[in-house]
Formats: structure tokens, C-alpha cells, sequence
């Protein structure tokens, strides 16, 4: 019964969210940490955390880290199916139907309704991010630098990643040096 739940609470994020992994973080939030309380907005903030340092897609790794904590190895199966489900029918349904849908003009304006729902869930991530007891203003002015270098002066963003890493590494050695 319970594996029912994990992949059905995965599956509603999975369903319910247009424009990638960011857009799922307040669905997420509110499915795994305020309705089902299967962790604590702490664990919540350090899973997003570790979800986004990890290889692939962000929704695919929070399910990961959720399902395994909550039951292991099936917990992972039943959270990664019911997130990535919905996508992969949706997309398969997509390329079934996309020659005879690619210059319909309702298909296109719908398209174009989504956006701002779009921009609007990023931004409410956004919001919750900065609402969390440990967040720190630093890592939004780096993320902000970041993006800026990358927009206006045109560098890899493979390099400012680079650069933020070892930064990170010498901030810690010196915090560990002085602390």
C-alpha cells in the first residue's frame, strides 16, 4: 500500500509540471514535506541540494533520495516510475501526434499560455529557497554573477562551474584553516 502512495505522489508531480525540474520543486515541496511529511523542510532543502549536484535531471534525483529513504530500493523503483511516467507518455504521445499538430494554432497558443505558469513556478522555487532556515544570500549573488558572465561575456558555463567549484573548495579550506 504504501508503494502505491510513493509512486501516486510522483506521479501527480510528475503529471502536473511543465517546464522541467525547477517548476517541480514547489510540487515536490508540497507533496513530500507539508501534505505527506516524509521529511522535514531541512531534509528537504539538503535532498534538493544533493539533487542538484548529482548527474540528470532534478525530479528524477529528489525521487531517488526520497524513495530510497523512505523504502529502499523499491521506494526508489516506485518514486522514478511515477515521476518519469507522465513525461515519457507524454512525449511518446507527442511524437505519435506532432505532424498533425505542429501548426495547429490552438496547440501553439496553449503552448504560449504555459509560458508565464512557467516563469511563475521558478519564480515561487525561487521564493521557497530563500525562506529556508539555512539558505545564504552568498550562493544567490554567485548564482547571479554566474549568470551574468555566462549571458554577457559569453564564457562556457562548463568553466564558470569549474571556477565555482574550486572556489568552493578554497572557501572551505580556508573557513577549516581559520575555524
Amino acid at each position: 500500500m504504501f508503494y502505491w502512495q510513493i509512486f501516486w505522489s510522483f506521479f501527480k508531480i510528475g503529471a502536473f509540471t511543465l517546464g522541467g525540474g525547477y517548476t517541480m520543486i514547489p510540487l515536490i515541496e508540497q507533496e513530500i514535506v507539508r501534505r505527506r511529511r516524509w521529511i522535514s523542510g531541512d531534509e528537504f532543502s539538503e535532498t534538493l541540494t544533493l539533487a542538484q549536484s548529482a548527474p540528470g535531471a532534478i525530479a528524477i534525483n529528489t525521487a531517488v533520495f526520497v524513495g530510497y529513504k523512505m523504502r529502499g530500493f523499491k521506494g526508489v523503483l516506485m518514486s522514478v516510475l511515477g515521476v518519469v511516467l507522465p513525461s515519457f507518455t507524454l512525449i511518446l504521445l507527442v511524437a505519435l501526434f506532432f505532424p498533425s499538430i505542429r501548426d495547429n494554432e490552438i496547440i501553439m497558443r496553449v503552448f504560449k499560455g504555459l509560458r508565464p505558469a512557467v516563469v511563475a513556478l521558478i519564480a515561487v522555487s525561487f521564493m521557497r529557497l530563500l525562506q529556508l532556515k539555512n539558505f545564504k544570500w552568498d550562493v544567490v549573488l554567485i548564482a547571479i554573477i554566474s549568470a551574468f558572465v555566462v549571458s554577457f561575456f559569453k564564457i562556457s558555463p562548463i568553466f564558470v562551474i569549474l571556477t565555482a567549484g574550486l572556489g568552493g573548495i578554497f572557501y572551505y579550506l580556508i573557513r577549516r584553516k581559520n575555524g
